[in-house]
């Protein structure tokens, strides 16, 4: 098989990953750890509905919490440049079997709710309230100091159906995980904005949402967000890192929120705009993939993930076997 090809001209214009929406079982506690160890800005509190932006967001929102019973994700949010693109992507979906259909969202101008073939709820809109940007308000910036949200990653057990219906789409795929010499998809990094990714798809139980992901400014941030994790008792919720990815080259930290959600703070990104750029491969065996130094990750880090909200979850046929910590450390107490 080859590598699925872009379709540079589907009829719309998705931009970018958008913002999402995350149920959480305490409103207070999550706000905290959003507010204070991210760095976001909180928009506006409406009932049991918290809306925020990153420092340097122009757009009303990048993160919705809602209070709920139990924890999950309803929807990722993408953008697309005009209103008349909603209308050309909702026959898009239709065309291809998929569900599609208008909703009334606040804090949002028209919205389209659809669900991508490997059954990922995505929520799509052209326009939100304009709101002021606080990167110049630097008494404004703590914790993190998030800026934009930048990407999603889900897991999935058909990487390949979601690659080809995403650069049907109109994405370009930038890198991509396969063993040496192969086109056997097992991770795929899709972008629209001109880096790397907008959206990830992984080889695992899904759909669910592994991680959403957010710009810091520099490697400090990441870790002071850290140590303000640790004051505020969120120490044990910092999962992974800090440490760098071979994939996009980023320094980065994951942390779990109060419910589990899973976010991660990164400090930057290369261009990935010019149409000769080709698709970078990873082999999955290649340590540099996952870890390029220190340790790798623990074993929860590739099991648990958020669920999608009233979505069926498929195991792979594939199961991943990556190394994990736990895997690490007994393999090197058996050689001591």
């Amino acid at each position: 098989m080859t590598l699925p090809t872009t379709n540079f001209d589907p009829g719309f214009r998705v931009t970018r990953a958008s913002h999402l929406v995350l149920t959480v079982r305490d409103l207070a506690a999550s706000r905290q750890f959003y507010e204070k160890v991210i760095g976001l800005i909180v928009t506006a509190k409406d009932g049991d509905a918290l809306y925020l932006r990153g420092v340097e967001e122009a757009c009303h929102h990048s993160l919705v919490l809602r209070q709920a019973n139990d924890a999950s994700c309803a929807r990722l949010g993408l953008r697309v440049l005009m209103e008349e693109d909603l209308y050309l992507l909702k026959a898009f979906f239709a065309a291809r079997g998929c569900p599609a259909g208008w909703v009334e969202v606040a804090h949002q101008g028209r919205t389209l709710h659809a669900v991508d073939p490997v059954g990922t709820p995505l929520e799509f809109c052209a326009t939100m309230p304009v709101m002021p940007r606080m990167i110049t308000k630097f008494t404004n910036h703590i914790g993190g100091s998030a800026l934009r949200l930048d990407h999603y990653q889900v897991l999935t057990p058909e990487v390949r159906k979601a690659c080809e219906f995403y650069t049907a789409a109109g994405f370009r795929l930038s890198e991509y995980i396969a063993p040496a010499g192969t086109s056997d998809l097992r991770g795929v990094f899709l972008q629209r904005k001109g880096n790397p990714h907008d959206i990830v798809f992984f080889n695992g139980v899904g759909p669910r949402l592994h991680h959403f992901a957010y710009l810091a400014p520099d490697v400090n941030c990441l870790l002071f967000a850290c140590d303000l994790a640790g004051e505020l008792g969120y120490g044990a919720s910092v999962e992974r890192g800090p440490g760098r990815h071979g994939p996009g080259h980023a320094m980065y930290v994951y942390m779990r929120d109060p419910d589990g959600h899973r976010v991660e703070l990164f400090n930057t990104h290369y261009q990935m705009m010019d149409i000769e750029n080709e698709p970078i491969a990873w082999d999955p065996s290649d340590r540099n993939l996952a870890f390029p130094w220190g340790l790798p990750a623990r074993q929860a880090w590739f099991d648990e993930a958020t669920m999608f909200a009233e979505t069926i979850v498929s195991e792979p046929q594939l199961k991943p076997t990556p190394m994990t910590l736990e895997k690490y450390l007994a393999r090197s107490n058996a050689g001591s």
